[in-house]
């Protein structure tokens, strides 16, 4: 007995202690004080240049607020504390082992022994706002050298993004560091797509420990910006084979699109996906879904597949008090997705690339 308890013991210890180190040596907190000293400008540049943005393109806003998403989601899954024990001891042994999440790994161009997730199938061709990203950086470069991560830069842009086309605003916690890798194939593997199921959609998003109501407020996103063809025509012309559109979609909207999506040809004609009102951040989005007038499939799963997403899209119609309350809350619990802090990762100097 007195030996099972001491392996108990032992064993214990092997499991905990390397969480115990990992937390002494690289824990850190993320909190919207982090540069109030070190780069106290950081917050108006990235509002200006954003602004300035915005304001010649205001499709930008869309575009901004999505990288963050995009960003956030490549995380390489695993549960927590299986996460925490591989992440501390590899990045112990090899000094540059990384889980990926909002770590700015969508913003380095291929190189070496990097293969950007630019190219994966849900950026190539449709992920823009770079160059609003580059401008930024070297603003912030000029004031506060080596002081401002590029995750940081991606998620005040993306919460200036909501505030500047009439959305919420909410107090962003920062101090998150940049990645020295990127990740194609969880690019690929974990950022939903317009044409997954509501399960699979809401699986993606369980891995990175969101839940249904954060599904449903951050879809609400799509109420500013733009999808292409390529990314909704499968809604039009039911390629699964029957030849009939998809009986969820309101005929005459899909009428419409139509005109602006062909059977073939046309990949990457736009069209808005909040019809009333594209370019204010409002609660229209969600009208649309109970009108059937959701452009991506995955829009309109939300109101048509489960019944306690339904009650939420229901519930973000009557009342954008709430949607907005929920969007900010969710797009904070999104930013915490596995960042590095403390002494991993690095300060990029360049966004599209590491220091070295």
């Amino acid at each position: 007995m007195a030996r099972l308890s001491n392996f108990l013991f032992v064993l214990s210890l092997i499991c905990i202690l390397p969480l115990y180190l990992c937390q002494q040596s690289y824990g850190g907190k993320l909190n919207p004080g982090y540069y109030a000293h070190s780069c106290p400008q950081a917050g108006e540049i990235v509002r200006s240049v954003v602004a300035q943005a915005v304001a010649r393109e205001t499709r930008m806003a869309a575009s901004l607020m999505r990288l963050h998403f995009h960003d956030c989601f490549v995380q390489v899954w695993l549960t927590s504390s299986i996460r925490s024990i591989i992440f501390c001891l590899l990045r112990t042994e090899q000094g540059s082992y990384e889980m990926q999440g909002c770590d700015g790994s969508l913003l380095l161009d291929s190189s070496g022994r990097i293969v950007s997730e630019k190219s994966s199938n849900p950026n190539s061709k449709s992920a823009r706002g770079f160059e609003v990203v580059d401008q930024i950086k070297a603003q912030l470069e000029k004031q506060c050298p080596g002081t401002v991560s590029c995750a940081d830069i991606l998620t005040l842009a993306a919460r200036d993004s909501s505030v500047l086309t009439g959305g919420p605003s909410w107090m962003v916690p920062l101090g998150r560091r940049d990645s020295r890798s990127a990740s194609l194939s969880g690019s690929n593997n974990n950022i939903p797509a317009p044409n997954n199921t509501f399960q699979t959609i809401l699986s993606k998003f369980n891995r990175q420990g969101l839940d249904v109501t954060d599904l449903v407020a951050l879809s609400g996103s799509h109420t500013i910006g733009f999808s292409r063809c390529t990314s909704f025509r499968q809604r039009l012309y039911n390629q699964s084979g029957n030849g009939r559109p998809d009986m969820t979609l309101e005929q005459s909207f899909a009428a419409n699109l139509r005109q602006r999506c062909p059977r073939s040809g046309g990949d990457q004609n736009l069209s808005v996906l909040d019809i009333v009102s594209a370019a204010k951040f409002d609660n229209s989005y969600f009208k649309n879904l109970i009108e059937n007038m959701g452009l991506l499939n995955s829009d309109q799963v939300l109101f048509s597949s489960n019944d306690k997403s339904r009650d939420l899209v229901k519930k973000y119609a009557e009342d954008q008090g709430e949607f907005f309350e929920q969007f900010a809350e969710s797009m904070i619990k999104m930013g915490n997705i596995s960042p590095l802090t403390g002494s991993s990762g690095e300060i990029r100097k360049d966004c599209r690339k590491i220091n070295s």
